[in-house]
């Protein structure tokens, strides 16, 4: 069977598609991105795409398809998560009004949805969305689409759920041609996460409490924590690094993220001052476990350590500076190197990674994990193989 075809909106360094990739059902064809150290990412890890450096908004999808030759028939799956930085529940000031144009991106996402009209799309978004607006931007997005002759739905799907060591949530919209179910992936994990306060919370795809006793359904996995994520890599102090394995993987996680890779790469810490090893070294769960000397402001999160016994918290685009998150390693006086950080988020060790560190951490930080993007992938083949008779079965899983 021939796969289907994939293009990568606001693809970033290509997580997101390299799960999809790896499912082994899909091909992606093309990834558009703004940010050039994104799309070199991207490049150097989907070989058979085509990557381009165009703002979207001045990149109509006609052209785009003129210019590469890719008809309207080629284009079997549209993804991406179009920037809007306003609607992020983690931001401390949300000011950013709806009119904002970052906020608008997602009507480009439409565009190109309209113009190549794919049998299935996948949005995926801050969940600050839902209740931004008293809901009102899901509700246009989901009007927008559906005028187009899509239905659609939309649910919180939280990485920690589905095999990613991280409590990452995350909206995930998706829409399928008329005739085909709509559906989303039952979770395959277990652990306990505090999820974004909605009214429905039939929205939250939460592991079902009758799998943990093997119930109907698969029985439930344990989530996989940060150290089953890390703790095969070398041990450092502040300011060093290292670049080959010492240890054999302990667990099938890390075993998994090994796979193909000769060197170990990108496992370098930061070099922190006197007084960032002091805070350090008395940092907890929370910011009340360092001195008040040592310290004049910060979040809750900030100068804390992460726990190894379950999932990390929401690995963001600073994981490299205490200061700014939770992201001190778990038992050594440091924070995270940038190959912990792309652990956590699912990444390969082989995965290469454009541009300088900085902008690296960045990449790992803005990514989709590719192991959610697998899981949503595999469910979005099941959907476009269904038969006419499962078609009419549009339960939401």
């Amino acid at each position: 069977m021939q796969p289907f075809r994939v293009l990568d909106l606001f693809c970033g360094t290509g997580g997101f598609s390299k799960g999809f990739e790896d499912q082994g059902s899909f091909d992606v064809i093309l990834g558009i991105d703004s940010l050039d150290v994104a799309v070199k990412s991207f490049r150097s890890n989907h070989h058979n795409a085509i990557a381009l450096t165009r703002d979207i908004r001045n990149s109509p999808p006609q052209d785009v398809s003129g210019q590469l030759d890719i008809t309207t028939d080629m284009v079997d799956v549209i993804i991406g998560g179009p920037p809007c930085q306003g609607f992020s529940s983690i931001r401390p000031h949300r000011s950013v009004e709806w009119n904002d144009p970052r906020n608008g991106l997602f009507r480009d996402f439409a565009e190109y949805v309209a113009w190549f009209r794919p049998r299935v799309f996948v949005l995926e978004n801050v969940v600050g969305l839902v209740t931004f607006n008293g809901g009102e931007a899901v509700e246009i997005m989901q009007s927008t689409f559906e005028s187009l002759g899509y239905t659609t739905d939309w649910r919180i799907m939280n990485a920690a759920h589905y095999g990613v060591p991280q409590k990452r949530e995350r909206l995930i919209l998706l829409g399928v041609e008329r005739g085909l179910p709509l559906s989303f992936p039952r979770p395959t994990h277990y652990c306990e996460v505090d999820t974004i306060g909605i009214r429905d919370k039939g929205r939250m795809l939460l592991p079902e409490k009758a799998n943990l006793f093997n119930l109907g359904n698969p029985p439930l996995l344990p989530a996989v924590t940060v150290a089953d994520a890390i703790d095969d890599l070398p041990p450092l102090n502040s300011g060093e690094a290292a670049a080959r394995y010492t240890a054999a993987p302990r667990t099938t996680y890390q075993a998994d993220r090994r796979a193909g890779s000769r060197s170990l790469t990108l496992h370098a810490s930061t070099a922190h001052t006197p007084r960032m090893l002091e805070i350090i070294r008395h940092s907890g769960p929370n910011i009340s476990h360092v001195p008040e000397r040592l310290i004049t402001s910060g979040f809750s999160s900030s100068y804390s350590r992460i726990a190894g016994d379950e999932p990390s918290v929401t690995i963001t685009v600073n994981f490299v500076h205490p200061a700014s998150n939770r992201c001190i390693h778990p038992t050594q006086d440091r924070a995270l190197t940038p190959r912990e950080g792309a652990r956590i988020q699912s990444f390969d060790d082989d995965f290469h990674f454009a541009g300088n560190r900085t902008q690296i951490v960045k990449q790992i930080g803005n990514a989709v994990p590719p192991l959610l993007g697998r899981v949503i992938a595999k469910h979005v083949a099941a959907l476009l193989n269904s038969t006419p008779a499962a078609a009419q079965d549009t339960t939401v899983a």
